[in-house]
Formats: C-alpha cells, sequence, structure tokens
C-alpha cells in the first residue's frame, strides 16, 4: 500500500535513440528495491501490444539447478549458499552481498553476462510477434548497457521512508531492509539521464494515473 501524497512525473526529455522504424518502442524500466519498479511495469504490460522483459526475474533463472551460472555462484560463496534441493539461497546470499560491494561486484560479474543473450532474445521475439511497446525491467539498465538499446529510460523511485515501509511489509528485517537500500546506489545520477521519472511515493491510483500519462505521452512523442 502506498501512502496518500501526490504522484509526480517528470520527465527531461527525449534523447538520440536509433530509428524506431520496423521495431517497437522500447522503454528501459529503472529503480531501487523496494519503490514499485515491479508494480509499474506489470501496469504497462496490461496495456494492449506491450510486452514487458523482466531482467531480475531471468537472472533468478539463470541461478537455478542445472544452470551453469549456478555453479560459477557456488564457487565463488561456498556450498554453504546450496539448498538441500539443489536450488540457490538466495536470502542468505542476500544477506551477504548487499552488506558487501566486493561481493555484489562478484556475484554481478557472474550473473548478468547470462542473464543479456536472454533479454536479447526476447526482445527479438517480442518484435517479431508485434508488440507496440516493449518494457525492459531491469534494476541494473543503465550499468548492464540495456538502457543503450531502449528509446526512453525511466526511473521508478520514492521518499526512503517509504521505500523502507514497503520492504519491511514485505517481511524484511528492518537492519536488512536499511542495508539492501544503502546497496543500491547510483539512481541519483539516473536521474540526471532518465526521460521519464515517475514517483511511487503517492497513493497507487495517483501513481498508476501518472504511468498511464506518460505512457501515452511517450507514445504520442514516437509518433511525432
Amino acid at each position: 500500500m502506498m501512502p496518500d501524497d501526490e504522484s509526480t512525473t517528470t520527465s527531461t526529455g527525449p534523447r538520440p535513440a536509433e530509428p524506431f522504424a520496423g521495431r517497437p518502442f522500447r522503454i528501459g524500466l529503472t529503480g531501487p528495491i523496494g519503490c514499485g519498479k515491479s508494480t509499474v511495469a506489470r501496469w504497462l504490460g496490461q496495456r494492449a501490444g506491450v510486452v514487458v522483459v523482466d531482467a531480475d526475474r531471468v537472472a533468478r533463472e539463470v541461478v537455478e539447478p542445472g544452470e551453469p551460472a549456478l555453479e560459477v555462484v557456488i564457487d565463488r560463496f561456498g556450498e554453504g549458499f546450496r539448498r538441500a534441493d539443489g536450488s540457490l539461497d538466495r536470502a542468505a546470499l542476500g544477506r551477504v552481498v548487499f552488506a558487501d560491494p566486493e561481493a555484489l561486484r562478484d556475484l554481478e560479474a557472474i550473473v548478468h553476462p547470462a542473464v543479456r543473450p536472454r533479454i536479447l532474445a526476447a526482445i527479438e521475439a517480442a518484435g517479431r510477434d508485434g508488440a507496440v511497446a516493449i518494457v525492459i525491467e531491469a534494476i541494473k539498465l543503465v550499468e548492464g548497457g540495456l538502457a543503450a538499446m531502449c528509446d526512453e529510460t525511466w526511473l521508478v523511485r520514492c521518499d526512503r521512508a517509504v521505500q523502507r515501509d514497503r520492504l519491511v511489509g514485505r517481511g524484511t528485517a528492518p537492519a536488512d531492509a536499511a542495508t539492501r537500500i544503502d546497496a543500491q546506489t547510483g539512481f541519483d545520477a539516473i536521474a540526471g539521464i532518465a526521460d521519464r521519472v515517475i514517483d511511487t511515493s503517492a497513493d497507487v491510483d495517483a501513481t498508476r494515473r501518472a504511468v498511464e500519462r506518460a505512457f501515452d505521452d511517450a507514445l504520442a512523442t514516437r509518433a511525432r
């Protein structure tokens, strides 16, 4: 539940992108944990002709049992992070990497190269299937090079207190919530280059209206 506040959407204006002709409009969606990035992606995905490519979900898939990246992760962090059923103990690993920037960089260096080809394949498939727009949802949208292939970059953010309360509401311990928030840096810089900034500190209805307006405006901008 989002607290009652006024939702805001700002735009820094269009930035250079490759030609639109012959392919869907691409929106790169990013933002820190707990700010509603996935909710915004779900709303956009309910629009006709919109396909959402969830890079965070793909990142989970590439470390499932049987995937090569899982074995590399276990080699780096130890067998203690493998559950009895063979799956990765993501919660335990998260507590380690969010408290250790070097460990987080190591994990990302393992996972991201496995994620990118699947993202590219999903974008290509959506284009073949006639998508009007593709939303690429990724917490590392810019750092992973995915923003460069998007026509617009959207940053989803909210007040820190709101962010913390949402994480705690999901069952994250308050101390772990603070650690995870502190570990996710760089979004202030992204705000300076984002085409649109969606503030989700407001109530759900106001936020959704702001997202719908932003999407309509993005498509109208493309049509000009």
